[in-house]
């Protein structure tokens, strides 16, 4: 393989144009750092017509009514949008309506699978429509994980000489989340086993397809994001069903830890924020705090410790704790501010933190929808971040925090458990605050050890002076998944000639 890469980046959501997690960061970053390093890089994701403003994003039409063919005769026509990350790498939308340009969400359709096997589909097509012949395909999460399978099996891509020297790498952000359906809805004799051939596009049967499996199975290479979550992922606590898949492909099985785009989370320049500042102008960074006070109606009390929580609504990521822990929270000396989106799953929970956002006005803040103009203030007028997540593939949300000079208290899972260590004041080491055991008693231990440490000014300020030191970039990562696209490249040779 040659030094300079091909890569196609393919996901469901992309960084600003459609976000709903840390996915889109992401895909919406890492492709910037493959570019910077000299390869050629091109991304492709679903246009949601309901989303993503072409004016607002400078998009351009590049063709209407561009055919997509399906097995079974069928052919869907599309129209296919280009836009940039940065100068000289493109974003291709694809938008059909049925699918996608007509949803006020990015995801939960009741005919999920059906929308991302078009995609993968279309992926596919649109590479040789635009004439961009990939050496690598990386492909993340299980609306793209078609991909792998298809150009493995598929009677036309198979055997198409525009993909005989193209790798698949397939990255599990959050292996939960496996097709459009809950993969342990079905009894264990009818889940899709991974093999065979795929039903028709816009037929029931493909709603019971399972992508990752299907992805895991035929992809040259896997990883996951973080080397924590990808030992996780071999045991049947934590593996979904999938462990022993993943148990096969062990020797093609990685984990890379995730990075933040510096140039989008970053204090000293962010817009969204009240006032900028560094780590060498904490000051300021007390500015966002009376600041957020103020606008979300808390107390306006530079020495009350400002806790917050930025995810989705979700058990994953232990809102359980923190309601099960609300009479003792609200006791304490601190305010605290949920900013969170979440479907129909989150409901439970934002009924209770409205209840209690009234209740405790001036203790207590539920900002609903999540956006990223009020998530940067959040982030720039905190004191700290919990994440008690069940688990935690990676975390992206910790290492946003201490750039901004927010301290994580976290539970050791998963990506958790690389980026944030104890804070030791005596020794002066560590960026946060981790409890081991996923219970009430340990999480709160953690967080009254943290507002122990903020009553002593001067030692607060050197965790939150070397936690902003911290280099949490994608340098590191990209070179990392580099060398594993070479690796893969290099064993799908091998067995290739085998």
């Amino acid at each position: 393989m040659k030094k300079n890469l091909k890569i196609a980046v393919v996901a469901a959501e992309v960084a600003p144009f459609s976000k709903t997690g840390g996915l889109a960061d992401v895909t919406g970053s890492l492709p910037k750092i493959f570019h910077e390093m000299k390869n050629e890089v091109v991304v492709i994701t679903p246009f949601y017509g309901k989303i993503i403003d072409p004016k607002k994003y400078s998009l351009t039409l590049v063709e209407k009514n561009f055919p997509i063919p399906l097995r079974g005769k069928k052919t869907i026509k599309i129209s296919l949008w280009q836009g940039e990350i940065e100068k000289n790498l493109p974003v291709y939308f694809i938008e059909y309506k049925k699918y996608f340009s007509k949803k006020q969400n990015l995801y939960g359709s009741t005919h999920e699978n059906s929308r991302f096997a078009f995609f993968n589909y279309a992926v596919l097509e649109i590479l040789k429509k635009v004439n961009f012949q990939p050496n690598i395909i990386h492909c993340h999460d299980w609306h793209a994980g078609l991909i792998p399978y298809l150009l493995k099996n598929d009677p036309v891509f198979a055997h198409d000489q525009f993909f005989a020297n193209t790798t698949t790498v397939f990255t599990i952000h959050n292996l939960a989340f496996q097709m459009g359906g809950n993969w342990w809805d079905a009894p264990p004799e009818k889940r899709d086993p991974g093999t065979g051939d795929l039903p028709k596009i816009h037929s029931k049967a493909m709603e019971k397809i399972n992508f990752a499996k299907r992805a895991i199975i035929f992809s040259d290479a896997i990883n996951t994001v973080s080397e924590k979550y990808a030992e996780e992922l071999l045991t049947p606590e934590f593996g979904q069903g999938l462990e022993k898949f993943l148990g096969r492909r062990e020797k093609d099985f990685f984990g890379i830890t995730n990075g933040i785009d510096y140039e989008v989370f970053n204090p000293a320049i962010d817009k969204n924020i009240y006032t900028n500042y560094d780590w060498d102008s904490l000051w300021r960074k007390r500015k966002n705090k009376l600041a957020l006070q103020k606008e979300l109606g808390l107390e306006e009390a530079a020495d009350v410790p400002l806790v917050s929580l930025a995810s989705r609504l979700a058990e994953q990521k232990g809102y359980d704790l923190v309601i099960e822990s609300l009479d003792t929270l609200l006791k304490l000396s601190l305010q605290i501010v949920i900013i969170a989106s979440g479907g129909k799953d989150g409901k439970e929970y934002a009924d209770v933190f409205k209840k209690i956002a009234k209740k405790h006005p001036k203790k207590f803040s539920f900002i609903t929808p999540y956006t990223e103009e009020q998530a940067s203030k959040v982030y720039a007028g905190s004191d700290m971040l919990l994440m008690p997540s069940r688990f935690e593939p990676c975390g992206l949300s910790p290492l946003i925090s201490l750039r901004y000079g927010t301290i994580p208290i976290v539970h050791e899972t998963g990506g958790l458990a690389e980026t944030i260590t104890n804070f030791n004041p005596k020794a002066g080491k560590g960026n946060g605050f981790v409890f081991k055991n996923y219970t009430r008693e340990e999480f709160l231990v953690a967080l009254i050890r943290a507002l122990e440490n903020f009553k002593y000014e001067k030692v607060w300020e050197h965790l939150v002076w070397q936690s902003m030191k911290q280099s949490f970039s994608w340098e590191i990562p990209a070179q990392k998944y580099l060398a594993l696209f070479k690796k893969a490249a290099k064993n799908r040779t091998q067995k290739k000639r085998s």
